[in-house]
């Protein structure tokens, strides 16, 4: 995968973020438009037990025309798929109002099986029929929950699969795969400045419970699940080292 591009480096492709509306998805987001000289996105309704991050999507979206007009000339379309049949394969703390604790196979219970498979699968198809080559997805496996679908191997594979069952060529770009939370808030930062790092503080959303009223310096959420762990740990640190 090639996840090395240099920032002043633009590429005349077209790259489909997958893009949830959450941290990482809009950091990756800022480092394809700041690549590609067009980029569309594809978002999933998979049955998640909130809606919040797709709500935030739209804001993301908006705002990143608004406040980025470079970026807002390479912006193009927004799809929404709907993989809602991931909700009833089975319960997940992700989709369904169930306590989030580890599962007996050492992955805590927010693990989808598939999802990422999935939404790459669905991204690949897409981007057959609106002819890119280029999928962009955040998943990364440092600071992560150790789900096995966002590990460099996994992504390999399924770049390969996309490829050979497309039969063309498709590349799976992974900017975050081998960066921590820290760092991820750095790239933004390197991206965008202040004004990419605080629409990510105000306008993002990675809490597993979906909370909106509880705002920290790093943003919005319960400050208890995983996923406000990993965010608002990378954050602190991020400042240390500003």
């Amino acid at each position: 995968m090639n996840t090395e591009t240099p920032v002043d480096a633009a590429s005349t492709e077209t790259a489909l973020v997958l893009f949830s509306g959450g941290q990482d998805s809009t950091t990756c987001l800022a480092w394809a438009l700041d690549r590609y000289d067009r980029v569309e996105t594809i978002g999933f309704d998979y049955g998640q037990r909130h809606h919040i991050e797709m709500a935030c999507r739209d804001t993301v979206l908006t705002q990143l025309r608004s406040h980025f007009p470079p970026w807002a000339e390479r912006l193009g379309n927004d799809h929404i798929v709907d993989l809602t049949y991931l909700r009833a394969l089975g319960a997940t703390a992700m989709t369904h109002d169930v306590a989030i604790e580890m599962g007996d196979a050492g992955l805590p219970n927010t693990f989808v099986p598939g999802r990422n498979l999935a939404f790459l699968n669905a991204a690949g198809a897409l981007a057959y029929r609106r002819g890119i080559s280029v999928l962009v997805g955040g998943m990364c496996e440092t600071d992560y929950s150790g789900y096995p679908d966002c590990r460099r191997a996994t992504i390999d594979a399924q770049e390969t699969a996309l490829s050979l069952g497309m039969d063309r060529p498709i590349r799976i770009d992974t900017p975050l795969m081998q960066i921590d939370k820290a760092a991820t808030w750095a790239l933004a930062d390197n991206l965008g400045g202040s004004a990419l790092t605080d629409l990510i503080i105000e306008h993002t959303h990675t809490c597993y419970r979906g909370d909106r009223e509880h705002r920290h310096n790093w943003g919005y959420g319960c400050d208890d699940c995983p996923a406000c762990d990993l965010r608002s740990s990378g954050y602190a640190r991020f400042l240390e080292a500003a």
